[in-house]
């Protein structure tokens, strides 16, 4: 077993706590002495799983890929780990039949029928509205300015932007979208047991009212993207009534939190960076490979979900035992010298620019990293437009981060314009 390493760089190695607000603060020193001396570390989670962080970039991209690492847990453990694995209530069970986390087959049919729904065609007809949506949010942003002296940004803009795009998206009513993040961000923020526990009624609320939604469309179709589902077919199969709802689920939490965690944490490394954000704003032309440096440099998603060892694999001459999980860390990938000229520097000029943000070239890549991508250079371009003497009203070092294991996103930021 490797030993673990502290934050200072010197003696034993400590574990911390790697969902908790104050390690997400900057977890980048920790990665990086675990890049250089355990660089496929073993630890142990708050809710008691064993679990290996892989932190360099080519062991990383590997473990996306390969299929030696299952998203299955069942494809990896022997009967005896399966019944050590945590208690998942039983009308949370149909949500595990999301695409995420499923292999072989049973992802590549569920890909191809989503894939024919969520169409590169359809997210290119939603630019028009986030364009009309960030004017929105900014013009209410300026009154709240005018009567406030300042605003936040993560819940006057990083938030409703992605939330409203992919809830109407759905087909989701307005009036329930402030929900539906409620909802999400208690999710995400499940790294322990006693989370789990305070989760179950909101997770309740959200798979009943996931019901009732496909329900309604299946009698009532409309042009939106649970109609879409229902519809779509693929060599004769359908998506199952667990499948459908697993995959609207899976659409409204991971279609929104990631570009929340983009938005609000490029714009805290844009003024982090004052020389770059004054050269967006000048360039807007910029803004596709600036989103592609701040994915890297920011890393909304900080690790990539649980992979598991369908047998005994070597890392680093590491040995993972069979059925171990296996979390790849893009937060740490992405920041790796051995890849990346000054990893630590934040460079819209950097080409090529191979970043894991969103799971590059392994099946599981993100399906809504398209959709993310435009988001984000939309609201990041009229944000500066809009507010370009825009600065912090606080000490970076007092800004709070949302507690979880694989998002990294800030809980506000407040802003002077």
């Amino acid at each position: 077993m490797n030993k673990s390493v502290n934050e200072t760089g010197s003696g034993e190695i400590v574990a911390p706590d790697l969902a908790s607000p104050r390690f997400k603060a900057n977890p980048h020193p920790f990665y990086a002495r675990l890049r250089d001396e355990a660089p496929v570390w073993r630890t142990t989670l708050r809710d008691r799983r064993t679990a290996w962080l892989v932190t360099r970039y080519e062991d990383a991209a590997w473990v996306l890929k390969d299929k030696v690492f299952a998203k299955d847990r069942l494809n990896a453990m022997d009967r005896e780990q399966q019944a050590q694995a945590p208690w998942v209530p039983g009308f949370l069970k149909p949500l595990e039949r999301n695409m995420l986390d499923l292999d072989d087959t049973d992802h590549t049919r569920l890909r191809a029928l989503v894939s024919k729904a969520f169409t590169p065609r359809l997210i290119e007809r939603l630019r028009g509205r986030i364009e009309a949506l960030c004017e929105e949010l900014l013009d209410a942003m300026e009154r709240k300015k005018e009567r406030r002296g300042e605003v936040e940004l993560v819940a006057d803009y990083a938030l409703p932007l992605p939330a409203t795009v992919i809830a109407e998206l759905l087909g989701v009513p307005a009036e329930d979208h402030a929900k539906f993040h409620r909802w999400s961000s208690k999710l995400v923020s499940v790294s322990s047991r006693r989370d789990m526990l305070r989760f179950l009624p909101a997770a309740l609320s959200f798979v009943r009212y996931l019901r009732r939604l496909v329900e309604r469309r299946r009698a009532n179709p409309r042009d939106d993207l649970i109609s879409a589902l229902i519809r779509a077919e693929e060599a004769g199969e359908k998506l199952s009534e667990d499948e459908l709802l697993a995959m609207a689920f899976l659409l409204l939490v991971a279609g929104h939190e990631t570009t929340v965690n983009l938005i609000s944490g490029g714009t805290l490394a844009l003024l982090d960076h004052p020389a770059q954000m004054e050269r967006l704003r000048r360039e807007p032309s910029l803004a596709k490979p600036a989103v592609e440096e701040l994915l890297r440099y920011t890393s909304p998603i900080e690790m990539a979900t649980e992979r598991y060892a369908r047998e005994d694999v070597e890392i680093q001459s590491t040995t993972i035992p069979r059925g171990e999980m296996v979390l790849a860390v893009l937060g740490s990938a992405n920041r790796d010298g051995r890849h990346f000229e000054d990893p630590d520097a934040l460079d819209f000029a950097r080409d090529p620019n191979r970043h894991l943000a969103f799971g590059r070239g392994g099946v599981h890549h993100c399906l809504g990293a398209p959709l993310a991508r435009m988001e984000g250079q939309i609201a990041l371009n009229a944000l500066l437009r809009r507010f370009p003497e825009a600065r912090l009203t606080v000490e970076p070092e007092s800004l709070r981060w949302w507690r979880g294991l694989f998002l990294r996103g800030l809980e506000r930021l407040p802003l002077v314009m």
